[in-house]
């Protein structure tokens, strides 16, 4: 009959306990330290991709409304009578009549302006217009659609005149310059390069779409 060493059994179980290790503080802080870094890193990515995706909007916006815009002026060429060819009115060209420039609302300029038709600009949707009156809807409509995703939209309608001396503000054969702009800053403005056409002061504060047209 054999006995048992109970005690030998006893010693040989506390060694294994003895070895038996848990996770302890440091493990578990090194775990949280390594998974913040990377919450910060997607989170950081997210804020920048941000910028990204509200200036793309911006521009995808601007280019529509720059191409709506030389649409009207194709649409609405006269015969000149100073020279050969066509030429729109000259109401395009001043610039009291975009963006509002009139408006006293210190509000969102679309809510102001663009909700109803303001009584100092043509209804030329309901009513016949002359072709000046036909300009200040038409610049008034453009307008409305370049702050209509954003309020800090401006246009702008210019001309290289290729004769100064007739009554054309754009004589014919001439270019016509429609340019969107908005304001714009990228994260931290990390490698931002001022477009001289976009800003004639040399800043780097706005951006723009510009189309050139020749009627």
């Amino acid at each position: 009959m054999f006995k048992v060493n109970t005690k030998t059994r006893f010693n040989e179980k506390g060694r294994a306990l003895k070895q038996q290790r848990g996770i302890g503080m440091v493990e578990v802080l090194i775990t949280l330290f390594i998974l913040s870094i990377g919450l910060l890193g997607v989170a950081s990515m997210q804020f920048v991709g941000s910028f990204s995706n509200k200036d793309a909007l911006s521009r995808t916006q601007a280019v529509m409304v720059a191409q709506q815009m030389s649409e009207r002026l194709r649409a609405s060429v006269v015969p000149s009578q100073f020279s050969d060819g066509f030429v729109v009115s000259n109401e395009y060209f001043d610039a009291a009549n975009y963006n509002f420039s009139a408006s006293t609302c210190s509000g969102n300029p679309y809510q102001c302006n663009c909700l109803t038709l303001p009584a100092t600009v043509p209804d030329c949707q309901s009513n016949d217009c002359s072709a000046n009156q036909v300009a200040q809807f038409d610049a008034h409509q453009m307008s409305c659609a370049a702050v209509e995703s954003n309020p800090n939209a401006r246009i702008l309608v210019d001309c290289d005149d290729n004769n100064l001396a007739d009554a054309d503000a754009c004589t014919a054969g001439s270019i016509h310059t429609i340019t969107v702009s908005w304001p714009s800053a990228g994260w931290q403005d990390g490698n931002r390069v001022a477009n001289t056409n976009c800003n004639a002061s040399g800043q780097s504060s706005e951006d723009c779409v510009i189309i050139r047209v020749a009627l």
